[in-house]
């Protein structure tokens, strides 16, 4: 059992406050990932709980007990970090025995656990070769071999695959899930990846400017997320923000955008949800994702005309957009959907998949219709 907890941690460098008020509390087997821009205070944080920075202020506790004032190491923690950080003179099978034989553990105690874990990694035909002979995601997947051969009480991870190519880097996340899977230790793990987050994680833990954004699961940070950093940086392409206005019209709420006299038609009880949540007039910025906007080549029930602007085909699908008065409105259609700019189409938005924000404050007012 290896439970982590932050509490009220503060972390400056000189005048600069790195982390503030950083509060979470991690599961035992759970798989964490701090996601964030660069400079947003989520190395750092993996770096204080390793033991490889101090805090300001507050308590870093693993099983209960603070650890702030233990050196890093004594925590019983392994890190693996972006750099492969292999000795080159050694061979794979002595950079994964380096960390046993520095506790003295017998010969045949340190033969049995390095082929163990050379072959949950499969890299067990590897163990002969030098660091020179391999490939990138060899080289990392000796580096986790090393940090995971002693059993540590948890993994922490700062942007292992980052410096890997896009093939390798799919496949090494496949890796760490299914090793993650089968040994069961607690993970932290860093990236600024959305997708190696959400592929990845248990929870994702989104930090900005040093602020904890939001914790939540990956479904959870993408259908709800909290403020309009976390809807905006979570999701490719962005979920579209438009300033909106909000009124009642034959039963039906109309939200306008861009200006336009005409609006996208809502349940009416759009307009009780807003008054319950104090929602503001004219500081109302609505959000949905490219798969929320409805697109039609014919006149329908509840569409409005609108125009396509631009199309990027991607294969799969194509993003198309579209221009709703002086805004423009990015849609998720299928490929060859649209057939180029300039043409006349009708959309509308799903109610189910349409987000409202306080404009002021950025935070979701939590509207689900």
């Amino acid at each position: 059992m290896t439970q982590i907890e932050l509490r009220g941690i503060h972390k400056y460098f000189g005048a600069v406050k790195v982390i503030k008020d950083l509060n979470l509390a991690i599961a035992d087997n759970e798989f964490i990932v701090l996601l964030g821009q660069s400079g947003c205070g989520k190395t750092t944080t993996l770096r204080a709980v390793a033991g490889l920075e101090t805090i300001d202020e507050g308590d870093i506790l693993i099983d209960g007990q603070p650890v702030q004032h233990i050196k890093a190491s004594d925590r019983d923690i392994a890190m693996v970090f972006q750099s492969f950080s292999l000795y080159p003179h050694m061979t794979v099978y002595e950079n994964i025995a380096f960390p046993l034989r520095a506790t003295r553990m017998s010969r045949n105690d340190v033969d049995r656990s390095v082929r163990e874990i050379a072959g949950v990694l499969r890299i067990t035909g590897m163990l002969g070769r030098k660091p020179s002979a391999l490939s990138g995601g060899d080289m990392q997947r000796v580096a986790i071999g090393r940090a995971l051969v002693r059993r540590p009480k948890a993994m922490l991870m700062d942007e292992p695959i980052g410096a890997l190519d896009a093939k390798l880097r799919e496949e090494m996340r496949a890796e760490i899930k299914r090793l993650h899977t089968k040994q069961g230790s607690t993970t932290i793990y860093v990236t600024h990846d959305q997708v190696e987050a959400m592929s990845l994680a248990d929870r994702i833990v989104i930090m900005h400017e040093g602020i904890l954004q939001q914790v939540g699961t990956p479904e959870e940070v993408y259908s709800r997320p909290a403020n309009i950093f976390v809807a905006q940086f979570v999701g490719s392409p962005v979920m579209n923000m438009v300033d909106a206005d909000v009124s009642e019209t034959g039963g039906r709420a109309s939200v306008q955008v861009g200006g336009e006299a005409n609006g996208f038609e809502f349940p009416a009880t759009l307009v009780n949800r807003l008054s319950d949540a104090n929602a503001e007039s004219g500081k109302l910025t609505l959000g949905v994702r490219p798969e929320g906007v409805l697109i039609s080549r014919e006149a329908r029930e509840g569409f409005m005309p609108v125009k396509a602007h631009i199309i990027e085909p991607l294969g799969s699908h194509d993003i198309v957009d579209l221009r709703v008065g002086d805004q423009m409105i990015r849609a998720r259609t299928k490929s060859g959907f649209v057939t180029g700019p300039g043409e006349s189409v009708w959309a509308r938005i799903d109610p189910a998949q349409a987000h409202f924000f306080n404009t002021a404050t950025g935070s979701s007012l939590g509207i689900i219709l």
